[in-house]
């Protein structure tokens, strides 16, 4: 998903000459407040110049609910018919349910299918969000995806910095990324890993990708647009993977009813299979 600031006319063009799974139009943190009208006008122009017409999703981050521009955001955009709103600051699933809620009631005002507009909450920006974390099962009609971010997280709790010496993350944002993992997980939608901020770090945004769909991550932010390639890369399943969960599948096919099976020596049982079919569907995806 590749961020683009919503008041940069150039940026926005820009976009269009990557294939993202997603491209989100930021009306929040890269927006100075004065800007925030013009990037308004800005954004909804363009969702309803392209609408019908897009070659991927348009999502667009607001600012968060719990400040008044929240609601001028969603006033200016949803005559566009956005595919998606990124919630940024999301407290808690009742939050997601409230913005869904309000997205009822754009929906239905411009003639958009109820549930038609999706949901990223960006679950892990403020301290009492870790605590709320399982509850997004409960809201998991509206959700898209769930994503998480530590930035923000470090100046709430005050932090010096969330990376350890050798670029890891800190133990506090570790579990705020794995929570964000598991959340994903229980509500049945994507985990979406938080943006590698160093775009001429092109090794260390690999290695960060890498990680991110070892751990179980579906995807990555984008922050610049030459990101976007190598993250497609990093979670494009690779031959032998597509082949290997090809042999997999194909065996418990035909051996219908078994609960473990052998495979070149290897034993394999029920969470094989997920993963395997886990596998092909993501080479399925448009990006791979």
């Amino acid at each position: 998903m590749l961020f683009v600031p919503g008041d940069s006319e150039k940026k926005i063009a820009k976009s269009q000459q990557v294939v993202p799974d997603a491209i989100i139009l930021d009306l929040e943190d890269a927006v100075a407040p004065a800007n925030k009208p013009a990037a308004r006008a800005l954004v909804r122009d363009y969702l309803v110049a392209g609408r019908g017409k897009r070659r991927v999703p348009l999502f667009v981050r607001i600012n968060p609910l719990t400040t008044p521009e929240a609601l001028d955001d969603l006033a200016a955009v949803m005559v566009g018919a956005p595919n998606g709103i990124v919630q940024p600051k999301a407290g808690s699933p009742e939050e997601v349910r409230r913005l869904g809620h309000y997205l009822d009631a754009f929906e239905a005002q411009h003639g958009l299918a109820r549930g038609a507009t999706r949901i990223v909450p960006v679950a892990t920006e403020v301290p009492e969000a870790m605590f709320a974390l399982a509850g997004y099962a409960g809201v998991a009609d509206r959700l898209a995806a769930i994503t998480w971010g530590a930035e923000d997280l470090s100046a709430a709790i005050g932090a010096m910095t969330n990376k350890d010496e050798s670029g890891g993350w800190t133990q506090p944002y570790a579990v705020a990324r794995s929570l964000c993992l598991f959340a994903a997980s229980a509500a049945r939608v994507a985990a979406i890993e938080t943006l590698f901020a160093d775009f001429r770090d092109e090794a260390g945004l690999a290695q960060a990708a890498a990680r991110a769909r070892r751990d179980g991550f579906a995807g990555m932010i984008a922050i610049h647009p030459g990101q976007v390639e190598t993250i497609n890369g990093a979670f494009t399943p690779s031959a032998d993977e597509l082949a290997h969960a090809r042999r997999v599948i194909a065996l418990f096919e035909a051996n219908p009813g078994a609960g473990a099976l052998s495979l070149e020596g290897r034993m394999l049982d029920m969470p094989h299979l997920v993963q395997a079919r886990k596998i092909v569907a993501l080479a399925a995806s448009p990006s791979s």
